[in-house]
């Protein structure tokens, strides 16, 4: 099984654009404020032709088996450094998933964030998907800051 890792471009897009609604789809269950489909996270082809992001592609004989990007991204005001790279569209085609696809896309983000002088990475994960917290603990990541909500018409 060889596997290429690659930049997308925008002939991937329409691929792409299948994952971004899978990666939705498995968010369902843990976000109750998400809207009725179809809604979109991200957009794809602006991040595919910033010069402030990298999205890469996993592709074996010619088809697209996974994907995610980096961004150069402001850090607060009161942190250090002042930018990192906040990595998302994480996605693995699910009978491709446990092959270390995810961690190759990964490595290739993180080259890109160092060419960048983006010394830290960030990620957003909803707190009950265990299996991306486990995937991203695996390759070196630990949880920061917990960010809570409460909706009031909801509460007592």
């Amino acid at each position: 099984m060889h596997i290429v890792i690659r930049p997308a471009t925008a002939i991937d897009l329409p691929i792409l654009l299948t994952f971004e609604q899978g990666i939705i789809a498995a968010e369902r269950s843990y976000d109750e404020t998400l809207l009725p489909d179809p809604i979109s996270y991200y957009d794809i082809s602006e991040l595919i032709a910033s010069p402030e992001a990298e999205v890469i592609v996993a592709e074996l004989d010619g088809t697209l088996i996974g994907s995610g990007y980096a961004r150069r991204k402001a850090s607060r005001h009161y942190t250090e450094p002042a930018f990192h790279a906040y990595i998302g569209f994480l996605y693995v085609v699910p009978e491709h998933r446990g092959k270390g696809v995810n961690k190759r896309v990964l490595d290739a983000l993180f080259t890109w964030a160092r060419a960048n002088d983006l010394p830290e990475v960030h990620l957003t994960v909803y707190p009950g998907n265990e299996p991306a917290l486990r995937a991203y603990e695996k390759v070196g990541f630990e949880p920061h800051i917990l960010e809570m909500r409460m909706n009031l018409d909801k509460s007592l």
